[in-house]
């Protein structure tokens, strides 16, 4: 058996979707069944129920994902534990920064730099939410700025902003107008952003919208959030953003663009600090994980 065996048999156990979690491990579906069925075989007990539409986990599978998370998370602790054995008095710590992060949520980030500047250089560092969520669990960064939801049981979460969301239409087809039904984007395809750069909560969002009456889809691919704008601001479709003027997301507006709120949808945008919780509870981040708290403290909401 091989950790890749138990990585992957927890990915599956917790989407309980074989397609999904192929998704989260950026593998394909079909090696990655192949993967839990080479650890059913060497168990010589099944961990799933599968069919057609529907996996659950067996009576042998729910006792395995306790097990399985705890020798990741043993595993996962190793960098860490030998930096802080080896390393010297400060260390240099990586915070994970996801596109978009709002600028209030920089100045605090910068604020907590500089508290914490005599034991910890702190650093960013970019990518998707679910690239920094795997990068905390493993010990590669410290904290991570991530969208919400998040559901880890390793990481510990604390909610530090929301933001809320309005549709990005093309300005002329809304002119003069300074808010919008969901019955008005009807004959307009919903543009959403390349899947890999999109925060699970968009998902959600996508299927409340699809239930609502909103049914054309422009999918887009290896475009990044500026091939969203292009589509808007041509007026072949509309997305959702945040509606604040002061969010980093409005440096990807176009001419042609407006964000407007929604009359009859509420939509919003929730960020959380993550750590995990064996490093932030008498671990090697005792302190920066206390400071943290005290900065982040009381939410934002814009």
């Amino acid at each position: 058996m091989e950790l890749l065996h138990l990585r992957y048999f927890v990915a599956v156990a917790e989407e309980l979707n074989f397609s999904a979690a192929a998704r989260k491990l950026h593998m394909a579906a079909s090696p990655l069944s192949q993967r839990i069925k080479d650890l059913e075989h060497e168990l010589g007990r099944p961990l799933f129920d599968r069919s057609t539409h529907h996996v659950a986990l067996t009576d042998a599978g729910a006792a395995l994902l306790p097990i399985a998370r705890d020798v990741l998370d043993r595993v996962g602790s190793i960098r860490w534990r030998l930096d802080q054995a080896t390393g010297p008095d400060r260390v240099t710590v990586l915070v994970g920064m996801p596109a978009g992060v709002h600028p209030a949520l920089r100045e605090r980030l910068t604020a907590l730099a500089e508290r914490v500047a005599g034991r910890f250089e702190v650093k960013r560092w970019p990518g998707t939410t679910s690239d920094l969520v795997a990068a905390v669990k493993d010990g590669r960064l410290a904290l991570a700025l991530a969208r919400l939801p998040v559901q880890e049981a390793s990481l510990d979460v604390l909610h530090v902003m929301t933001e809320r969301l309005g549709a990005v239409v093309p300005a002329d087809q809304f002119e003069g107008r300074d808010s919008v039904k969901l019955a008005d984007l009807t004959e307009l395809a919903y543009a959403k952003s390349p899947e890999e750069i999109m925060p699970a909560y968009f998902d959600q969002l996508d299927r409340q919208l699809r239930e609502l009456g909103i049914k054309k889809r422009i999918q887009l691919s290896n475009t990044g959030y500026q091939g969203t704008s292009e589509i808007v601001s041509s007026g072949l479709g509309f997305s959702v953003s945040m509606l604040d003027e002061d969010s980093a997301m409005s440096g990807y507006r176009l001419e042609n663009m407006a964000v407007l709120p929604f009359e009859d949808f509420r939509a919003q945008l929730d960020t959380g600090l993550l750590w995990r919780h064996d490093r932030g509870s008498g671990g090697d981040l005792d302190d920066l994980v206390d400071t943290a708290k005290e900065i982040f403290a009381e939410p934002i909401v814009k």
